[in-house]
């Protein structure tokens, strides 16, 4: 007969989680992370899948699972998120990197050439994940990182400074404080439309840092304004949007001017960013 006081194995404690709707990697990795494991070490987990919590981890589960229950990322429960190979310490002062993020980084890894100091601007770039990535990648390129949010600013310059990659960090309202020129911008800037349902399920994130506008496009019309008199000739402009909005960001580039206007799909197959060149 199995004791009711006992604590629970690690199996027991993923199927409970899997029972009240978790994805099962997150369960996974808030179990490593009660557990005080490393979150890749999976297979720990499968190896060790009889052992019992100690009353301490099982008090850590307990608030790592109620935590997620209610919302809250996992990134932002464990502290720490994965992108682009990278190990970055995020927050609720900034956004939780998305997968879907990385296809903007490959593209912008494109454009770069190896070895080569090329000046870079990450705009909104929050943990600094973007930026980090394509200092990681690039590391003869010059990137600068700009966020409005000082306490976004803390997060991105503490990941570089532990990442030891030299990303220049700047205050400033997109494009006010930096003057230029470089030869790529990217951004994943608030592409969210105001009173858009989804909102509901990411209370726990910035809001600053997903509404922009009625039709969620605001911050990308001021970006799209800004980069001629910031770009070099022959510079690119990058931008993440949202699922629907490929078609009026295409619109916008060229009636600025942007030449080569064309958009890349995410892993879901949905057009996910779109850019284009300042001609020459």
């Amino acid at each position: 007969m199995t004791d009711p006081h006992a604590s629970p194995s690690v199996a027991e404690c993923l199927q409970q989680a899997v029972r009240q709707g978790l994805a099962r990697v997150d369960a996974q990795i808030l179990l490593l992370f009660a557990l005080a494991r490393p979150l890749h070490d999976r297979a720990w987990l499968l190896a060790h899948d009889t052992d019992q919590l100690t009353e301490a981890q099982q008090h850590n589960w307990d608030q790592a699972l109620q935590r997620r229950l209610q919302g809250e990322p996992v990134a932002y429960i464990t502290g720490r998120k994965d992108f682009f190979g990278l190990t970055l310490n995020v927050d609720a002062r900034v956004l939780d990197p998305r997968p879907d993020t990385e296809i903007l980084v490959e593209w912008a890894l494109e454009l770069l050439p190896v070895g080569q100091p090329t000046r870079v601007l990450d705009l909104g770039t929050g943990s600094g994940a973007v930026a980090l990535a394509l200092q990681h990648q690039r590391p003869a390129a010059k990137v600068t990182a700009v966020d409005a949010s000082a306490d976004a600013l803390v997060v991105a310059s503490a990941n570089a400074q532990r990442l030891g990659l030299p990303m220049k960090c700047v205050l400033s309202h997109w494009m006010d404080a930096v003057p230029g020129p470089f030869e790529l911008i990217v951004s994943n800037p608030p592409y969210v439309a105001e009173g858009d349902p989804h909102l509901a399920a990411l209370t726990h994130e910035p809001l600053q840092a997903l509404t922009s506008g009625v039709d969620g496009l605001d911050d990308i019309r001021q970006i799209i304004a800004q980069a001629p008199s910031r770009l070099a000739p022959g510079g690119w402009l990058l931008l993440e949007h949202g699922w629907d909005q490929a078609a009026p960001v295409q619109a916008l580039l060229r009636k600025a001017g942007f030449i080569q206007v064309q958009s890349r799909r995410d892993l879901a197959g949905v057009e996910r960013c779109t850019g284009g060149v300042m001609p020459d």
